[in-house]
């Protein structure tokens, strides 16, 4: 099965570099080795990154933490998905 965490953040304004930078570090710092990382950028100085692991949905897996108050405007968001099909696009 493959489980992918997603971390999603709004940078403080015109921090988002900052975040970006931060998340990249944090992500390159977890144990284990997931199957994939994948950093995204959105208006807004939004931050997301997604990893893929090879585990159960309930499976303990490390996560980034959260970063420092004055770097962010809001809570973090966290989810977690199971893939259940990967499709051609047409």
């Amino acid at each position: 099965m493959t489980v992918t965490l997603m971390w999603e953040a709004a940078a403080a304004e015109g921090r988002g570099h900052e975040l970006l930078a931060w998340a990249r570090e944090r992500a390159a710092e977890l144990p284990g080795e997931p199957r994939r990382r994948e950093f995204l950028t959105a208006p807004g100085d939004r931050v997301l990154v997604l990893t893929w692991w090879d585990a159960p949905y309930d499976a303990e897996l490390p996560e980034l933490p959260d970063p420092a108050g004055e770097l962010i405007r809001r809570e973090i968001h966290h989810w977690r998905f199971v893939s259940v099909s990967v499709e051609p696009a047409d």
